[in-house]
């Protein structure tokens, strides 16, 4: 038995060793991008839905756009564009406030809205207190909401990009946030 053991522990040291060299590259790799002076901006959704799956049910999504400064400059004055497919059942809304809002000052970490409310599908936005996003750091559109009824059937998507003076011509997030669904006719709320 002390045998297996001893394998066991050897095996584990063996991992932890590789383990710890692969995170000092990694760490290096960084370092190196860092002091190439590049751009490198990482824009992502994290999501979660609950889904009624019932005919005329609210069903909702709660997200998060995050952009990683992962370069080594600076990007100056950057805004976002969360972009709902036209087809989409839902409705968008989040934490931003508009040019003229005297709640501004009230919202820690808000977002101010640089187009107009009638605008259903493009949602372009800019942090209120943060003209820079240094490297290293992250900077998130939290807590958006898109909430729909489902009818027989539902489809829709989110897009996310990113811009900045440095990247006026907008840069993609690495995913996206889709979805479809279909509510069988058994399914109803008269159950």
């Amino acid at each position: 038995m002390r045998k297996k053991e001893s394998k066991i522990l050897d095996k584990l040291d063996e991992w932890q060793t590789l383990n710890s060299s692969y995170l000092k590259e990694i760490k290096h790799m960084a370092e190196k991008a860092r002091e190439l002076n590049t751009m490198q901006i990482i824009g992502y959704f994290t999501y979660s839905f609950n889904i009624q799956h019932k005919s005329n049910g609210e069903n909702i999504c709660i997200g998060n756009f995050h952009i990683l400064n992962a370069g080594g400059r600076s990007l100056s004055n950057p805004y976002i564009c969360i972009k709902i497919s036209n087809t989409a059942p839902f409705t968008f809304s989040g934490k931003y406030v508009y040019k003229d809002s005297k709640q501004k000052l009230k919202l820690s970490n808000a977002w101010e809205r640089i187009n107009g409310p009638e605008d259903r599908e493009e949602f372009w936005l800019k942090p209120v207190e943060i003209q820079s996003l240094e490297p290293s750091e992250t900077l998130v559109f939290s807590n958006f909401q898109l909430k729909w009824e489902a009818g027989s059937s539902y489809t829709g998507g989110i897009m996310g990009y990113i811009y900045g003076d440095e990247i006026q011509g907008g840069i993609n997030a690495f995913n996206q946030i889709n979805f479809s669904g279909k509510v069988s006719e058994g399914e109803s709320d008269d159950k």
